[in-house]
C-alpha cells in the first residue's frame, strides 16, 4: 500500500462523529445487481414486472432518476465503484483488467472508519493477465479484497445453480447451494444479524449476479410466471427482433423477480433487528442491457438502456422523506456520496462528487448536471455492430455523443424517451448541440482525457496481449454468450 493510502486511511480512522450526527455512523448495505437496467423498475412503469417489495423500497428512497453508467461494462463499473475514479485514471477500462489502487478504496476507508466490512458475490476486479479469463475462478488474495474482511466471492461466474466462491483466505473452492442470489442473500443477513449485536457499524456489499444472462436459469417457479405470459416490448425494438426479445424477457424478468424475494429477506432482516432507521440501503446495478432495443444486446453502448441504472437510497434517519432528484449521479460518484452521508472526509485520490448534499435539500436538484460517458476501447462485441469509441454526456434532459469521426448521437430524451430520433446535426438542434459540445470539450479536459485511438490506451496499459479477447466463445446456448 502506497503511504498517501496509509497515511489517508490513519487520518480517516481518527476522525470523530460529526456533530448533530447520531452517536453510531450509518450501517451500510449496498446491493448490486448485475444488468438491471432502469428502465425495467416499478417506477418507470414497466408493464411486465413481478417486483412488488422493489415497488415498497422506492416509495420509502431518494431515487436518482438520471444515474448512469459512465462506462457501461461490468469491471470499469466496479473498479469506479470502489476507488471513486473514472477508468482511464484507475486503467481497468476494459473487462479483466486487474484493479491496482492508487488511493484508499471504499472498504479500506469504511474500515479505517471503524466498519465491520463484508463483501458476498461477484468480484469482477482481480482481472486476468493472461487475457484468457484464467483467474475467473481462481482464489483472490486477502491483499487484494481492498478492505472487506467478511468475504464470500467470486472474481467471475454467473452459474447461477452451481457458483463457485472463496470464504476469506481459503484457497479451496466452494458452492453455494441452489440458486446463488438467495444463498448469498441469507448469508447477507446472517452477517447483518451477527454484525447489528455489536457496537460497531457494518458495510456490507451484497453483489448479485442476476439478472446478467444467461437468461432462462432462474428457479422454476419465477420462470412459471413468464412462461406464457404476454411481454410488452419498448417501442425501439425492432420488428424483426421482437420474438428474440420477447425470450429473453421471459428470462430477464424472472431472474427480477427471484431477486425482489431477495430484498424482501434483507430488509426484513434489518426491520427484525431494529435497525433499519440507521442503516443506508443502496439498491442499483452495474450497467443496464440494451435487450434488443435499438436492435442490440448487452451493453456497451451509449443509449439509455445500456447506461442508465436504478438507484435508491434508503435511510430513514437523515433522508425523512421519498425523493425524486434528477441530478445525473455516475459511478465514480458512489463512493464519495456514501462517505458524505456516513460523514466521512472523502480521499484526494477520489474524482467523483458528493452528491448526497442534493439529497438532504442542502442543495437544489441540479438536472443540467452533466454525467460522463465513455467507452475508451471499443470491446469486440461493439466492432461487430460496427461501432468505436466514443465519449458523451447525459444530462437529465440530453445524450450527447461523439465519436472518432465526430459528433455522433443527440437525443431530447424528454421529448424522444425511446431515442428514436437523432437531433446531431439537425437545424433545429444547433444551439443545444454546441452548447453540450463545449460542455463535453471542458470535460475531456478537466478529466485530461485526449481521447485517443483505442489501441493507443491499450499500448500505454501494456494490455497488448488482451486482443480480441473481450468476447469468449460462452458455455451458455444464447445469443448473449456468458462474456461480461
Amino acid at each position: 500500500m502506497s503511504s498517501t493510502r496509509r497515511q489517508f486511511l490513519a487520518a480517516a480512522a481518527a476522525v470523530p462523529v460529526a456533530a448533530g450526527a447520531s452517536v453510531r455512523r450509518p450501517n451500510i448495505l449496498f446491493i448490486l445487481a448485475d444488468e438491471w437496467r432502469a428502465q425495467s423498475t416499478p417506477w418507470e412503469n414497466d408493464p411486465n414486472l413481478e417486483t412488488p417489495v422493489l415497488a415498497r423500497l422506492a416509495a420509502q428512497s431518494t431515487r436518482f432518476d438520471t444515474a448512469v453508467s459512465g462506462t457501461p461494462v461490468c469491471c470499469p463499473y466496479r473498479a469506479s465503484l470502489l476507488t471513486g475514479q473514472y477508468p482511464l485514471t484507475h486503467g481497468v477500462f476494459i473487462n479483466d483488467v486487474e484493479l491496482k489502487p492508487t488511493g484508499p478504496t471504499l472498504g479500506e476507508t469504511f474500515k479505517a472508519a471503524g466498519y465491520k466490512t463484508g463483501f458476498i458475490g461477484k468480484w469482477h476486479v482481480y482481472g486476468s493477465p493472461d487475457g484468457k479469463y484464467g483467474r475467473r475462478l481462481a482464489p483472490i488474495p486477502p491483499e487484494k479484497h481492498f478492505g472487506f474482511d467478511y468475504w464470500k466471492a467470486c472474481e467471475c461466474t454467473h452459474e447461477y445453480n452451481k457458483s463457485l466462491y472463496y470464504e476469506g483466505s481459503d484457497p479451496t473452492p466452494k458452492y453455494w447451494p441452489g440458486y446463488d442470489a438467495f444463498a448469498q442473500t441469507d448469508d447477507a443477513c446472517s452477517f447483518i444479524e451477527r454484525q447489528s449485536a455489536g457496537s460497531d457499524p457494518f458495510c456490507l456489499i451484497l453483489s448479485l449476479g442476476p439478472p446478467h444472462f444467461p437468461l432462462n436459469t432462474a428457479p422454476e417457479k419465477y420462470r412459471n410466471l413468464y412462461k406464457d405470459r404476454e411481454i410488452r416490448l419498448r417501442p425501439n425494438v425492432p420488428e424483426d427482433k421482437k420474438a428474440e426479445a420477447i425470450t429473453a424477457h421471459r428470462g430477464y424478468y424472472a431472474h427480477m423477480a427471484a431477486l425482489d424475494e431477495c430484498f424482501d429477506r434483507l430488509l426484513q432482516t434489518l426491520d427484525r433487528r431494529k435497525i433499519a432507521d440507521d442503516t443506508i440501503v443502496v439498491f442499483t446495478s452495474d450497467h443496464g442491457d440494451m435487450m434488443l432495443s435499438q436492435g442490440l444486446t448487452t451493453k456497451l453502448y451509449p443509449w439509455d438502456e445500456s447506461i442508465r441504472v436504478p438507484f435508491l437510497v434508503r435511510y430513514p434517519r437523515r433522508l425523512t422523506k421519498p425523493l425524486h432528484l434528477k441530478t445525473p449521479l455516475n459511478s465514480p460518484d458512489i463512493f464519495p456520496t456514501l462517505l458524505g452521508l456516513a460523514g466521512l472526509p472523502v480521499p484526494g485520490s477520489v474524482e467523483g462528487e458528493d452528491l448526497s448534499p442534493y439529497m438532504t435539500g442542502r442543495k437544489a436538484d441540479a438536472p443540467g448536471r452533466a454525467a460522463l460517458l465513455s467507452l475508451p476501447v471499443p470491446i469486440t462485441e461493439a466492432r461487430r455492430h460496427g461501432f468505436e469509441a466514443w465519449r458523451g454526456l447525459r444530462t437529465a434532459r440530453h445524450t450527447y455523443v461523439r465519436n472518432s469521426k465526430g459528433p455522433w448521437l443527440l437525443y431530447d430524451n424528454q421529448a424522444d424517451p425511446f431515442q428514436k430520433h437523432n437531433l446531431q446535426g439537425k437545424p433545429e438542434a444547433k444551439a443545444i448541440q454546441a452548447d453540450l459540445e463545449q460542455t463535453l470539450t471542458r470535460t475531456l479536459q478537466r478529466r485530461k482525457d485526449e481521447f485517443l485511438p483505442a489501441a493507443e490506451y491499450v499500448s500505454r496499459a501494456g494490455l497488448g496481449h488482451y486482443g480480441e479477447v473481450n468476447v469468449p466463445s460462452g458455455r451458455h446456448p444464447s445469443p448473449w454468450g456468458d462474456w461480461d
